[in-house]
């Protein structure tokens, strides 16, 4: 988690989080609240402190659960009117939000009643998951019903809480090994009016296809029959992990058949022997080398050394290309080398190599120091 969202759920949460629950249930204990909920939270991260918090409210509210979330939910502010720009703000309901999934289990409509709440204001994609994994068919047959819901919050719930490799959250292994009651929630919502709930079932597909590809292939088949833009849009989005790997059959849905008529010309890695924190440059010429024109994906990738010695291949998007027939195009493409907070650098050889619709061209290599 970034340090700059573990800085922004500072103390403060935690006094406001008091304050709004003493207005609500006056026998708060505000004091004892605070100093547990503070002891050591400035040593932990993001997920952790609002955990920490969680712990203490469960502490210090009435021991019956739905007495201590009706508690909670009175304090809630007014649903969020918009997917983008929140910034931080709705992370304050993110110890709310676990304290449901640690603390209800033993109560599912009360707590069912508060993701469905909570959700408007943040998210429950966290707390709904011990829920389809105690209860899959109740949860299940709920977010059902949910797909309909006016709220587009409720709706993304639906499609982001059931994902199997969902970030910051453990995996659900029951839809890792059979996607299907998943997929058939995606099918209720891939033509949703909102955005924000089709880059939701997107991401879902993505997940799929990093543990069943020929399952992601087959929806994806499937729902280009007939397709709006918009539905084109998931399903290129969904393919994207695929696309990545150079796959043939996600590329063939794309429309971008494995087998082309190209031609890599004078590939130039500058400079050849870059150190750490500086850049490199990959430049080529692709040709057209039949006398019709072709639409093709470009790609390339670079195997990064690792801390252990062994290289690992990232890939990098480059552009999709309209070739005349016999055509060429001048491409080029800067790599940061600087440290990352998600790509670290190691000196070694570095190859590269240029992926056109998933063929692979050798590019050369690099020597960083």
């Amino acid at each position: 988690m970034a340090d700059a969202l573990k800085n922004q759920f500072g103390p403060e949460i935690a006094k406001r989080l008091a304050a709004d629950i003493s207005r609500i249930y006056p026998a708060f204990t505000v004091a004892a609240f605070l100093h547990d909920a503070l002891t050591g939270y400035e040593s932990l991260e993001l997920i952790p402190r609002a955990r920490h918090l969680a712990n203490a409210l469960h502490k210090h509210l009435p021991e019956d659960y739905p007495t201590a979330i009706s508690i909670l939910l009175r304090t809630l502010s007014p649903v969020l009117t918009e997917t983008e720009r929140n910034g931080m703000a709705p992370f304050f309901y993110l110890p709310h939000t676990l304290f449901v999934g640690q603390y209800g289990l033993d109560h599912f409509e009360e707590s069912m009643h508060a993701q469905y709440e909570l959700t408007q204001r943040f998210t429950a994609e966290f707390s709904i998951r011990p829920y389809l994994e105690r209860y899959p068919d109740e949860t299940l047959a709920r977010l059902r019903l949910w797909t309909n819901d006016p709220s587009v919050h409720v709706r993304r719930l639906v499609s982001e809480g059931t994902r199997p490799r969902l970030p910051w959250a453990p995996r659900l292994r029951s839809l890792q090994k059979d996607p299907t009651p998943g997929i058939e929630l995606l099918e209720l919502l891939k033509d949703d009016s909102d955005l924000y709930v089709r880059r939701s079932v997107a991401n879902h597909l993505n997940d799929i296809g990093k543990d069943h590809p020929s399952i992601l292939i087959e929806i994806a088949n499937r729902w280009k029959t007939s397709a709006t833009a918009e539905r084109l849009w998931v399903i290129k989005h969904g393919l994207r992990s695929l696309i990545k790997q150079g796959n043939a059959e996600a590329l063939a849905v794309l429309g971008f058949p494995q087998k082309t008529s190209t031609a890599v010309l004078t590939p130039l890695l500058s400079p050849s022997n870059p150190a750490i924190g500086e850049a490199v440059t990959l430049s080529f010429t692709l040709k057209n080398t039949k006398p019709q024109a072709q639409r093709v994906l470009v790609d390339f990738r670079i195997f990064f050394v690792k801390a252990n010695g062994q290289a690992k291949p990232k890939v990098f998007k480059l552009q999709t290309v309209e070739l005349e027939p016999h055509g060429e195009i001048r491409l080029s493409k800067k790599v940061s080398l600087a440290k990352m907070s998600t790509r670290q650098h190691y000196p070694g050889l570095h190859t590269v190599e240029i992926l056109v619709n998933g063929q692979v061209f050798p590019a050369g290599n690099f020597h960083l120091r």
